[in-house]
């Protein structure tokens, strides 16, 4: 289910995205008798599968990673690559495994999609994920979008209850204003960047919150981001804090910048 990609990816190209998906569900990942990643829509090679391999299991060693594709030539291009823990399918948003998986991560899937359409898919595809059970909130699909390096991203995290958190992450030496990351919005917020908006007004603020804390450049870019977002807590609902901030990344509540009607 789903249509084929342009496919372009490059190395390394979602690195922010990984390790904050290693920082925030390595426990969930460590404690899943089977924990099993999915890479959906890698794209025309399978380096993000790779990667994703080897940076998952760096917090949990018993970790899976499938790679899915909806282009069979792409999946066949892909096997040369499979090794222990790794393996490729040839799928779209159904995710053709037996079992539910623990994370899907989708990045640069659902922009060539229509806005209308993404709400089906997301529950398309928590429907897909293991589900709560006990201290486990169950899986985590991860869907947003970054530029080709990696050098801005902005994801929607969600768990089988639906969204929970939108994170901005990017590579603070190359950010001139907060507000530059809107390029980069997930297709479920990108065409709501207007006034009257809350992801609109939340840009608008970041923007003058780093304004603000120009004085804290002379220390470097880290350290005026992070006082321009803990600023930004007094009005909005940031859910990370400093450690996560200092990687130059920043995670609110979906319920804060999810759109109007």
């Amino acid at each position: 289910m789903g249509t084929v990609t342009r496919g372009t990816t490059n190395p390394n190209r979602l690195r922010r995205m990984d390790r904050w998906i290693a920082a925030t569900h390595g426990a969930e990942l460590r404690r899943a008798g089977d924990p099993v990643a999915v890479d959906l829509g890698y794209g025309a090679a399978p380096w993000t599968a790779v990667e994703l391999l080897h940076r998952l299991r760096g917090v949990a060693p018993r970790a899976r990673v499938v790679g899915v594709e909806i282009d069979p030539a792409r999946v066949a291009a892909a096997e040369p690559y499979a090794r222990e823990g790794l393996a490729f399918r040839h799928g779209g948003f159904e995710i053709p495994l037996p079992g539910r998986p623990l994370l899907v991560r989708a990045a640069n899937v659902l922009r060539q999609y229509d806005e209308a359409e993404v709400a089906a898919v997301w529950r398309r595809l928590c429907a897909r994920l293991a589900p709560a059970a006990g201290h486990s909130r169950g899986g985590l699909l991860v869907e947003g979008t970054c530029d080709e390096i990696g050098r801005r991203h902005v994801w929607v995290a969600l768990g089988p209850e639906g969204p929970r958190t939108v994170t901005f992450a990017t590579r603070l030496g190359s950010l001139d204003r907060p507000s530059d990351l809107a390029e980069r919005l997930p297709k479920a917020l990108i065409h709501r960047n207007v006034p009257g908006e809350p992801v609109h007004a939340f840009l608008r603020d970041f923007d003058r919150a780093w304004a603000a804390a120009a004085p804290y450049a002379s220390y470097g870019a880290r350290q005026r981001w992070m006082r321009a977002v803990r600023d930004l807590t007094a009005d909005w609902p940031v859910t990370d804090g400093p450690a996560r901030w200092r990687q130059g990344e920043v995670t609110v509540r979906w319920g804060a910048l999810a759109p109007r009607g």
